[in-house]
């Protein structure tokens, strides 16, 4: 094949937010694990031991059956313990219960949202602006929907109330609605009895929550907690597992800290999780069995909220002097985050060669700093809009995910770009 052949067989894929903005700093001499840098744009939490959280797990045990293939929809183990941990956390008492037919497992949670995006019918998709930014190639890449954009304004906290949900749902006649919950970038939370009422809108409304929950158990608003401390889910109001329109996305990566081992789930009614399941067998044919296999002691529920409350108190601390620092700089917070390990900053009000987010990573990264872009979380399918200047272009994801000394490090190089910039 020429290589004319080969550029006009294979369309250009862009690189999602965080892939993006860690090619760019590869470039400028960045590897992971070198102490000359700090990542405050990383996506993942600091994967080490923390106080007073459980052992981290150092060495797998494989069995001889673990060398076959493992069904398309996760070994069945895997599937039963995951029901049964969302039965006991959020639905005891209740007549509707999971069961290991309503989930599915997948090599991490962007396949476990591409093979719910492939199952997806000609509906209207609803989306938010800001939300996360592999939302934007997988909203484009998948034809039989179409995705229709929602815009949450900063000046009230990214706030969405229910009537204005069931404006948006029969309005724009919406099928299924995506989003993050706790939301990244913003850290934005719907909880509670606000969460009661999404819930119900979509079964009386018959639209489809598709929920993004990785971010479940890094929540800092007490007053929204559903259930154990740290933890919230949609799945606490469901009232029929079977027929309530309720998706979620969920795994190891960011709530157990495991991201390397890309395992994630899909819970559902039993006819959606066939569906996404078909998905799977001609997408990825599934995930590796060894990794499933040892996920199931990590469901227990004493692993699992000493976890969480472990969580709570590290990352806690991190956001708390992370957003002091960021606001004695000179970053607007648009709102105090909810919940993720994300601060979401405005910097239109920094020096002017640093005040829009793509300079401030472009000069961090002389400071070897890296931070991402907020005009990435201005998801765009296909580039619709037409390449005008994005709403978000002011604004600036900052991660505390890295470990305290390595945000602390980082907000240092930060202080020093600002403090010298003109």
């Amino acid at each position: 094949m020429s290589e004319s052949g080969a550029q006009t067989t294979f369309r250009d894929v862009p690189r999602t937010g965080v892939i993006y903005v860690m090619t760019e700093a590869a470039r400028a001499g960045y590897t992971p694990g070198d102490p000359a840098w700090t990542n405050l744009g990383q996506g993942q939490p600091e994967t080490g031991p923390l106080p007073d959280a459980p052992p981290r797990i150092e060495h797998l045990p494989i069995e001889l059956d673990d060398q076959e293939y493992p069904p398309v929809a996760g070994i069945w183990e895997l599937r039963e313990a995951v029901a049964d941990h969302y039965n006991r956390i959020y639905r005891r008492g209740m007549g509707s219960r999971y069961s290991a037919e309503n989930v599915c497992i997948s090599a991490g949670g962007r396949l476990a949202l591409t093979r719910a995006a492939s199952a997806l019918g000609n509906i209207h998709l609803g989306h938010f602006l800001p939300d996360y930014t592999a939302y934007a190639e997988l909203l484009d890449v998948f034809h039989a929907f179409t995705p229709i954009p929602i815009l949450l304004e900063p000046q009230r906290g990214y706030d969405f109330s229910l009537e204005e949900l069931q404006r948006e749902i029969l309005g724009r006649g919406l099928g299924a609605l995506l989003l993050s919950n706790p939301c990244n970038p913003t850290g934005k939370l719907i909880a509670g009895e606000a969460m009661r009422g999404w819930v119900a809108t979509a079964r009386n409304l018959d639209c489809t929550l598709l929920i993004d929950e990785f971010y479940s158990h890094y929540i800092w608003n007490d007053a929204l907690l559903d259930a154990s401390p740290g933890k919230v889910s949609a799945a606490h109001y469901v009232e029929d597992v079977e027929h309530d329109p309720v998706v979620l996305f969920d795994g190891l990566t960011k709530n157990w800290r495991y991201p390397g081992w890309r395992v994630a789930w899909t819970l559902g009614p039993r006819r959606i999780i066939e569906a996404i399941s078909s998905a799977g067998s001609f997408l990825d044919g599934g995930g590796g069995r060894p990794l499933q296999r040892a996920a199931i002691q990590l469901l227990q529920d004493d692993v699992t909220l000493q976890e969480a409350r472990a969580i709570q108190r590290t990352f806690r601390r991190k956001r708390d002097l992370m957003m002091s620092r960021l606001a004695s700089l000179g970053v607007t917070i648009d709102r105090v985050p909810d919940g993720t390990f994300y601060v979401w900053g405005n910097v239109r009000n920094l020096p002017p060669s640093v005040n829009t987010g793509m300079q401030l990573f472009r000069q961090g990264l002389s400071e070897k700093v890296i931070c991402v872009p907020g005009e990435f979380f201005d998801v765009d399918p296909g580039k619709r809009r037409g390449g005008r200047p994005s709403r978000f272009r002011h604004h600036v994801r900052f991660s505390f995910g890295p470990h305290e000394d390595k945000v602390m490090a980082g907000l240092d190089r930060l202080a020093h770009l600002i403090q010298n910039a003109e």
